[in-house]
Formats: structure tokens, C-alpha cells, sequence
């Protein structure tokens, strides 16, 4: 008997707004927020799995009521990469669903581990979303040795180095012609570079010339702006590419940490989210 296709499905959390005044608040004066993030649901007739939980506790419970609607089994989460606010999620979604198993490959999990010394969440984190947070304790395991699977249908951990974080990976779903590209890929939402000194953002563009070589059909970002009518285009593999290039070009030129900012906005004025850019600029450059 043929197998049945698979079907994804993508639920974003919202734009949370953030403790005012904040450590990320630029001096611009905009309310700070979070970005927005995407988590997808592969599914087919008799399982599903979840990749990539959001970062507060509300969201998780919303997201676990979404993820009940399509009435699956769900078996695994798989988180893409080490950033909390692609899992820190899990603990509630496995309240939920407490037969589905958490993993994430040796990279990513290393990753975990050390953002959250002693299964504490981070401190920015914790300053952001204060009482908001569920249960950080690190419980991914490393991938099983036939990789993961929906019906049948292979799902791929694709390793590709650093992206806005070391140890980054996309899940391919070759049946699909789908990518979930976690963070090396983002749709109309300011990217983080703060973690891309010392030749970061050159090896983030690697690992986009990964993505793209896969050949997807359908690209889901990490952080994805509903509302810029991309769907899940791969146009925003070579947009992501685009936001690298242009902020190699302005970091080229020893910005000030507010000239970087307001370089940025300038480039990519339809962007949502210039908390992140301001985030970036405390991390990448001098006071």
C-alpha cells in the first residue's frame, strides 16, 4: 500500500511586548518586543511532529491547543537549534502530550545546556519574561540512529554550522520539498547578528548556501512575519542573504552602536521588530 503524503502546518506565536524600561529598549524610544516565532506541525494520517516550541509558557499552551486540533499523535519535538525561545516551550507542550519525545542533535542539545547553566533559563531571558517561563531543565536526546520519521516519511537533520547561533540545523522533509529552517532563514522579521563577530555572519551565509542546495519548495523561517505575505516562499532564503550582505557592508564602516541601528532601519525599513537590531548592536559592538 503507497504511503500518504504529508501535510505541515505553521502556527506563529505573537510579537510579545516586553518589560518597559528593558535592557533591550533602544534609545529611539519604540516598546520593545520579542519576535515573532514559527512552529511547525508535520503531520500525516496517524502521527505528527512538532518542531520548534516558543518561549513563554502561554504560548506553549496556545500552541498545544493548536497542535490537539489536528487530532495526531504527537510523538517527537524537534528543536532546530539552542536558542530558548526555540524550546523552552517543550516542558509545557510535553504537559500536554506526555508520550511525544524531546529531541535535538548532540550539537544542539550541548547548545542548550549552556544557555541554561544548572536548567535556569537565561538571564535575559528571565529579565524579559519574568513569571512567564515554564520549566527550563534541558530533556532533549540526541537524535535516534534512524533519524525521525512521520508514517514513514523521512525527516532530515540537516548540521549547518552557525547561523545567529553556533551548532544550527534544519529539519528536511524531502517529501515535501520542505525545509524548517529554524533561524538560518527569516521572513520580513530583523535578524539577530549578535553572536556573529569573528566571522559569523560569513558562515552564516554557508549555511544559507546549504538551505538553498536543498532545493525546498517551502522554507519555514524561525522568526516569520505573517504579514508580509510570503507564505513560505524560498524568496526568503536569498532575503536573509540580502539582510547579511548589507549589514557586513555597515559593520564595515565602525558604526556606533545607534549609527548601526539607525543604518539598519534605514535598509530594511519594512522589517518588523527593531528591538532586534538594537539587541544585536549591544552584543556585536562597543559601548
Amino acid at each position: 500500500m503507497a504511503r500518504q503524503a504529508l501535510r505541515y502546518a505553521v502556527r506563529v506565536s505573537d510579537m510579545a511586548e516586553l518589560p518597559t524600561p528593558s535592557p533591550v529598549q533602544s534609545p529611539r524610544g519604540e516598546v520593545p518586543h520579542w519576535s515573532p516565532m514559527a512552529s511547525t506541525l508535520i503531520y500525516g494520517d496517524t502521527e505528527a511532529v512538532l518542531v520548534d516550541p516558543p518561549l513563554a509558557a502561554y504560548q506553549a499552551e496556545s500552541l498545544a491547543e493548536w497542535v490537539a486540533a489536528f487530532e495526531r499523535p504527537l510523538t517527537a519535538i524537534y528543536s532546530t537549534h539552542g536558542h530558548g525561545d526555540h524550546w523552552y516551550g517543550t516542558s509545557t507542550l510535553l504537559e500536554r502530550f506526555p508520550n511525544a519525545v524531546p529531541y535535538a542533535t548532540d550539537g544542539v542539545i550541548a547548545e542548550m545546556h549552556k544557555g541554561t547553566p544548572g536548567g535556569q533559563p537565561s538571564a535575559l531571558f528571565a529579565s524579559l519574561f519574568p513569571g512567564q517561563l515554564p520549566d527550563t531543565r534541558v530533556t532533549a536526546r540526541p537524535l535516534p540512529d534512524g533519524g525521525l520519521t512521520v508514517d514513514g516519511h523521512e525527516l532530515r537533520a540537516v548540521e549547518v554550522g552557525h547561523s545567529d547561533t553556533d551548532q544550527s540545523t534544519v529539519l528536511h522533509v524531502p517529501s515535501l520539498g520542505l525545509v524548517v529552517a529554524g533561524d538560518v532563514i527569516y521572513d520580513n522579521v530583523h535578524q539577530y547578528l549578535g553572536e556573529s563577530a569573528d566571522g559569523g555572519l560569513e558562515a552564516w551565509l554557508r549555511a544559507i548556501d546549504v538551505v538553498e542546495s536543498l532545493e525546498p519548495r517551502s522554507v519555514v523561517a524561525g522568526h516569520k512575519d505573517e504579514n508580509a505575505g510570503r507564505g513560505n516562499s524560498p524568496v526568503i532564503i536569498d532575503e536573509t542573504r540580502q539582510y547579511l550582505l548589507a549589514a557586513a557592508e555597515i559593520l564595515a564602516g565602525e558604526p556606533t552602536r545607534l549609527s548601526f541601528f539607525d543604518q539598519v532601519l534605514a535598509r530594511f525599513p519594512d522589517r518588523v521588530n527593531p528591538t532586534t537590531v538594537w539587541l544585536s548592536a549591544l552584543r556585536q559592538l562597543p559601548a
